[in-house]
């Protein structure tokens, strides 16, 4: 059985409707008039036990909504949705020992105690053994590097520190279903890279599906085998990223050192750009063995031949689904 079963689940905001001025403002008070905002559109996905999945999409896609939905927090329009057996709705208490939901816009810790107070806390709530919570706990804080922050009240840390530790406090029980809306938010270059091979490290051992939003591609590309792409509550892609590449794009970007392009390599690309010190031709992908052989014949120096960044790739599939 898979560890998330979710069909055609929707979301319906009723947002409140006032325009501006004296007179709107007392009519609204016996007469409020609302809108409806589609937030998710009949959305249906599986994930397998112990997936690690990317959920994209830009801001207002969905995607925070539906991680809202999986874990409790948000009551579905319509649809259904199973996560580890359980209804999410239902926000049973064994269905709670057993999920985390991460938000990298959120402060879950509480604000004014020391983060290993805060630890405490998530032991007392999750009913942890202290055994197993001392060992998860020092494992994580000496994986992230941490041990500095432990002490400190959440309040005086930083937005990446914060993250740091709100990831810490969320494995302490080590739940099954992980929920990570915008982890690495906050973080530096340097940290982001450590972050991600925590997750990867953390669901290599204990096997925990994972469900992932983020803004950087770097996070995705290293820690996904599988996305999927909403836009305006939609799915528009659901697939490893090797066939999104496939569907939405049909050419690799080929740069080198210097601007000597002959006729030859115009003709055979779909644009070029780039200055006198380096060029970059858009080449179709029928194309690129030749043009990369008219290259090397001419003694061209610091040649690649890359992909189309990803998130240009998601741009394009938003494009492709408005038009």
């Amino acid at each position: 059985m898979p560890a998330i079963e979710v069909t055609d689940l929707s979301k319906t905001y009723k947002v409140p409707v006032r325009e501006s001025g004296l007179r709107n403002s007392v009519r609204s008070l016996f007469k409020r008039e609302f809108r409806e905002v589609l937030a998710v559109d009949q959305v249906s996905f599986e994930v397998p036990e112990g997936q690690l999945i990317g959920f994209l999409g830009p801001n207002g896609a969905g995607k925070s909504t539906t991680l809202k939905m999986l874990s409790g927090l948000l009551y579905p329009t319509s649809g259904q949705a199973r996560v580890l057996g359980h209804d999410p709705r239902l926000r049973e208490e064994a269905y709670r020992q057993r999920i985390a939901l991460v938000m990298g816009n959120r402060n879950s810790l509480q604000w004014d105690l020391p983060v290993t107070d805060s630890f405490e806390l998530q032991r007392a709530i999750y009913q942890v053994p202290k055994v197993d919570f001392v060992r998860r706990r020092d494992e994580f804080v000496e994986l992230l590097d941490v041990g500095d922050l432990i002490t400190k009240p959440i309040r005086n840390l930083s937005l990446g520190e914060r993250m740091k530790v709100e990831v810490i406090a969320s494995l302490l029980h080590a739940p099954e279903v992980l929920f990570l809306d915008e982890p690495t938010l906050g973080l530096d270059v340097t940290m982001q890279k450590r972050l991600r091979g925590f997750i990867a490290n953390y669901q290599k051992e204990s096997g925990a599906s994972i469900i992932l939003t983020s803004h950087y591609m770097a996070d995705v590309e290293a820690l996904c085998d599988r996305i999927i792409v909403i836009h305006e509550g939609t799915i528009l892609y659901d697939g490893d990223i090797g066939g999104l590449r496939s569907k939405f794009v049909s050419h690799r970007l080929i740069s080198f050192g210097g601007s000597d392009v002959s006729e030859e390599m115009v003709r055979l690309s779909d644009s070029v750009e780039g200055s006198p010190e380096r060029t970059i031709l858009k080449v179709p992908n029928d194309n690129v063995a030749e043009v990369a052989s008219l290259l090397l014949r001419r003694g061209v120096y610091d040649l690649s031949i890359e992909n189309v960044p990803l998130e240009d790739i998601i741009d394009m599939a938003f494009t492709a689904d408005d038009s």
